[in-house]
């Protein structure tokens, strides 16, 4: 799939100012402001270009304030990056066919299954169920 590239006056017009901020400019929503996202079957979605990212099998309950999947979906366009802002270094991770900062990712998941914890901002996704309709 071919990079989706546009201007900040592109993006600006098709976000909201709190998605903008996160996925456009790598900001941090605060924890536990994000609405819980329904327990059905279904993918997140990126919220900037639709990309499928996640799986609602691999999401689970971190007590983070971010809702956290221990892995990708098959193929998702999740590309890593390393982070040293704020004195700390992480391993950011970004939707590889717009750009949008998703969150991070941290070997502290649940060791039965990846051992890995990708916490993610909750604007920066969208869930489908497999029914089709968008939930956001």
């Amino acid at each position: 799939m071919a990079k989706i590239e546009k201007t900040d006056a592109e993006w600006r017009e098709e976000l909201d100012p709190e998605t903008f901020r996160v996925t456009r400019q790598a900001g941090t929503e605060r924890p536990f402001s994000h609405p819980g996202f329904p327990k059905t079957p279904g993918v997140f979605t990126c919220a900037c270009c639709g990309a499928e990212l996640f799986a609602q099998d691999n999401k689970f309950e971190s007590h983070c304030g971010w809702p956290s999947f221990d892995a990708t979906k098959a193929g998702a366009p999740v590309a890593e990056t390393r982070d040293t802002t704020h004195g700390m270094v992480r391993t950011e991770v970004h939707c590889d066919d717009c750009g949008a900062h998703l969150g991070h990712v941290f070997p502290d998941g649940p060791r039965e299954t990846t051992g890995m914890r990708y916490c993610i901002n909750g604007v920066s996704i969208r869930f489908q169920p497999d029914d089709g309709a968008v939930e956001t």
